[in-house]
């Protein structure tokens, strides 16, 4: 007999989401997108999104990671209602309901020794069964343990029919419960396990929808029994619905690792260079959509996520696409803030007020913020300008040459605008009969010390008269 779901609806219970990341490393990609997907749902519906930090592994978690954690997050601009939860801050709530349990019958106390279950294991693995406890003190009276033997508590959970569940995105998923055992709810030392702490966490936070990894389904069936049986207990302990997102895997369809992207949301920021709003953009479609729609913004997001169109199958993290992506949000972006975000990559050098200025030409072509800083670092170089390999090459002795040309024209010119220096250059050019192209590429050698920048005229407007012409002769000399 199945046994199904006691949930109430969306439109009966106000959603209420969590995220509830464990501090033991950073905010990775897949965990920002969990996090993101539990905020706009509860954000569509008018509810409440909730953050737990899951800190009970006391060795492993530590201060750095829930910093990391919560700055990914603020980074990200998702807000949560209420004030953050500590899981470790909660055990003596956890254990009064293993007492529940155990006072019902729903639980009990297993005296077996690691020497047993190792036994157990090992007749286990000999017939090529399942390995899992096998409920020797499932039935047992406490009485015949030794006096003072240190015991587990185990929930005793189904072992007969079927649990199913209608996963908002799996679709429906059903296990039988016979291949549940009855794990630990209270180790040995008296401390509640991660299963039992969810449980009672979200029941006290209040949480309707649990939206997760899908490596997280198995955990569900393992899970609702303690529902169940608190709500016969004492009522009032609904089943959540659940949402189980699938993860993220590489371009390549394999697992996603570090070769792919996958590191910290922070790493994102400060070594990549990706704007906050593009991360946000490509996160929401890696794995949801609507239409062919590619750019959303907040508000739009919000009014149109929707956890049911979130699709069953792994999505593929590509970042080619989140680079094109953020170099549109870049080429939209405020010019003073990409100015101070590309001058804290160029240092003491950088001048704030003549990067906004340069902004316009400089984020055409920059992808990220390393490039925008790359882009204009050639504002902020000392004379003799150092030359790249392809810039040296075009600084021949016919280069050097056909730059002193130039450089006589241009000391000649009053009007150091865009527009004049553009019409005397092309002037000058048709004079050679020659292409523009083949004055620019030297004097774009002397003026940046490369073979990309901005356009011509940007660069020697951006440099201005003195600067552009004592970098120009500094090449000619010699």
């Amino acid at each position: 007999m199945a046994s199904e779901s006691n949930s109430g609806s969306t439109t009966d219970r106000q959603v209420v989401t969590r995220f509830a990341p464990s501090p033991t490393g950073f905010l990775h990609i897949g965990g920002a997108r969990t996090a993101l997907f539990n905020w706009l749902f509860a954000r569509h519906h008018g509810g409440k999104a909730l953050l737990r930090i899951e800190d009970t592994d006391r060795k492993r978690s530590t201060q750095e990671a829930i910093d990391a954690i919560i700055d990914g997050l603020d980074w990200l601009a998702l807000d949560w209602d209420d004030d953050t939860v500590f899981q470790s801050e909660r055990g003596s709530r956890h254990v009064e309901v293993a007492e529940q349990l155990l006072a019902a019958g729903d639980a009990y106390r297993c005296y077996a020794t690691a020497e047993e279950l190792e036994e157990m294991r090992a007749a286990q693995r000999a017939a090529k069964q399942p390995l899992r406890y096998d409920g020797r003190w499932r039935d047992r009276d406490p009485s015949h343990a030794p006096a003072g033997a240190p015991f587990v508590v185990r929930l005793k959970t189904p072992d007969e029919g079927e649990t199913m569940i209608e996963d908002e995105v799996q679709g429906r998923v059903t296990v039988k419960n016979a291949e549940i055992d009855d794990y630990i709810l209270l180790r040995a030392d008296g401390t509640p396990t991660y299963m039992l702490a969810v449980v009672v966490d979200d029941h006290d936070m209040g949480v309707t929808h649990v939206i997760r990894g899908d490596d997280h389904l198995n955990n569900a069936f393992r899970q609702l029994p303690i529902y169940r049986a608190m709500d016969a207990i004492e009522g009032g302990w609904p089943d959540p619905v659940y949402a189980h997102i699938p993860l993220i895997h590489g371009n390549d369809g394999a697992k996603l690792s570090k070769r792919h992207g996958a590191m910290g949301v922070d790493a994102y920021r400060d070594e990549l260079g990706i704007l906050p709003e593009a991360l946000f953009n490509y996160l929401l479609r890696l794995g949801w959509g609507y239409g062919d729609k590619e750019e959303f913004t907040r508000e739009e997001a919000i009014e149109l996520f929707d956890i049911t169109s979130v699709n069953k199958g792994p999505s593929r993290f590509d970042m080619k696409k989140l680079l094109n992506m953020n170099g549109q949000y870049i080429r939209a972006a405020n010019d003073a803030r990409l100015a101070a975000l590309a001058a804290a990559r160029i240092g003491d050098k950088a001048d704030v007020a003549l990067l906004e200025q340069a902004m316009p030409a400089l984020k055409t072509r920059a992808r990220d913020i390393n490039e925008l800083a790359d882009g204009a670092a050639f504002l902020f170089k000392s004379r003799p300008l150092a030359l790249d390999e392809k810039a040296a090459s075009l600084l021949d002795e016919d280069g050097k040459a056909r730059l002193a040309q130039i450089s006589a024209r241009l000391h000649e010119e009053s009007d150091w605008t865009m527009e004049a220096l553009e019409a005397n250059l092309k002037a000058y050019a048709e004079e050679l009969g020659l292409g523009l192209g083949k004055l620019a590429q030297p004097l774009r050698a002397a003026l940046t010390g490369q073979t990309t920048s901005p356009g011509i005229f940007d660069v020697l407007t951006l440099l201005g008269r003195e600067e552009s012409l004592a970098r120009i002769d500094a090449q000619t000399v010699g």
